[in-house]
């Protein structure tokens, strides 16, 4: 195994190529490189569309990036898109590369880099393959500093490394100017901040998304029981899925599914009084922005993938689960299970009550 020299790194790479949620979580691996080596230059390789809210929030001074949709595309679109990828990354001239997404294309990447210092997991997620090479020349455990929670995945490089753990939960502010752009979107709908709940009912899987007739449900509850207003967020293609919460809704309901940036959407977040929605990236994002949140789980263990750092309750149905849609179930796969279907209306409005009730009472204090 490399051993570690003491003097700092002055150009890391963080091969992070997922989902914004995974952003959010390795948000924390990256402010403890920014404070053990101050100055450093530090590079996400991310999907294209994260670009800006890596740069503007300071998770990363740079970004290269790749279209998911070449990857998955023909032989021919993948190599273009890796070559184009590589050569970008190699004129950086990195001394440390961190391997966060542990498969094969990360580690073919991560091998043409060729730091000298390379972190990578021991044992891989994915198994390396018959006549695959492991670049890494330092192995990071599966969760690192005794966690369990996923976030603890991407800390581990900094114990592999033999670093301090400064930073354990994700933290990212609005920009004051999207703050403005929030209030005043909001203030055209009549709701004021700490007035709203804020309502995700996408997911990147549809086994992942509550029943919209079951958002709707509790959306009127919990605002005939509170006198809160109600926004609807995500991304363009959740907006059928707000349709169909809208049209089934006593309540008046503000709909900015697919309006807004992830800038912009990080800065409304802000402003809400309470997030209910399911495990998802916005779920993450609210948490990080320091808005308490009622998460929605299926298969997937809140210990695992919960809300961090906030007043937090996380509703999962009894398990192991009776398979409510055999034909769409992956068993195994967490990510696509639909045991969140299972939960009932009533855990969902009470634990809206309860949170708003324990964080209206903090909020009084600090006031």
């Amino acid at each position: 195994m490399l051993q570690i020299s003491p003097a700092p790194f002055r150009s890391i790479l963080v091969i992070q190529t997922k989902f914004i949620g995974d952003i959010v979580l390795a948000s924390a691996l990256a402010r403890n490189l920014q404070l053990e080596f101050p100055g450093a230059r530090i590079v996400f390789l991310c999907e294209a569309q994260f670009e800006s809210f890596v740069v503007t929030h300071g998770i990363a001074s740079e970004v290269v990036t790749f279209r998911r949709s070449r990857m998955r595309g023909t032989a021919l679109e993948r190599g273009k898109e890796l070559y184009a990828m590589v050569r970008a990354l190699r004129g950086f001239r990195f001394d440390l590369t961190i391997d966060l997404t542990d498969s094969k294309t990360s580690r073919i990447i991560s091998g043409f880099v060729n730091a000298k210092t390379r972190v990578g997991y021991n044992p891989p997620e994915r198994p390396l393959k018959l006549l695959e090479r492991q670049p890494a020349n330092v192995f990071a455990k599966p969760f690192g500093f005794g966690g369990q929670h996923f976030v603890y995945r991407y800390l581990s490089p900094v114990e592999a490394l033999g670093l301090d753990l400064r930073v354990t939960v994700p933290s990212i502010q609005p920009l004051p100017f999207e703050i403005l752009k929030a209030l005043a979107l909001l203030g055209k709908r009549g709701l004021n901040p700490n007035g709203f709940v804020a309502v995700h009912a996408g997911a990147s899987f549809k086994g992942r998304q509550w029943q919209p007739e079951r958002f709707a449900e509790a959306i009127d509850e919990i605002a005939i029981d509170t006198g809160l207003g109600v926004v609807l967020v995500g991304g363009p293609e959740e907006q059928g899925t707000a349709a169909r919460i809208i049209a089934r809704t006593a309540t008046p309901v503000v709909d900015l599914v697919g309006t807004l940036s992830l800038e912009t959407l990080l800065a409304v977040l802000k402003q809400a009084r309470l997030f209910l929605g399911n495990e998802s990236g916005p779920m993450h994002m609210a948490a990080a922005a320091g808005t308490p949140v009622v998460g929605l789980f299926g298969m997937t263990n809140p210990s695992r993938w919960g809300p961090l750092g906030v007043p937090s309750i996380a509703l999962r149905p009894p398990m192991p689960c009776d398979c409510v849609a055999k034909g769409l179930c992956r068993r195994t796969d967490p990510r696509k299970a639909c045991c969140v279907w299972r939960l009932e209306v009533k855990p969902v409005i009470e634990a809206a009550r309860d949170l708003l009730a324990r964080t209206e009472m903090k909020r009084e204090r600090a006031v």
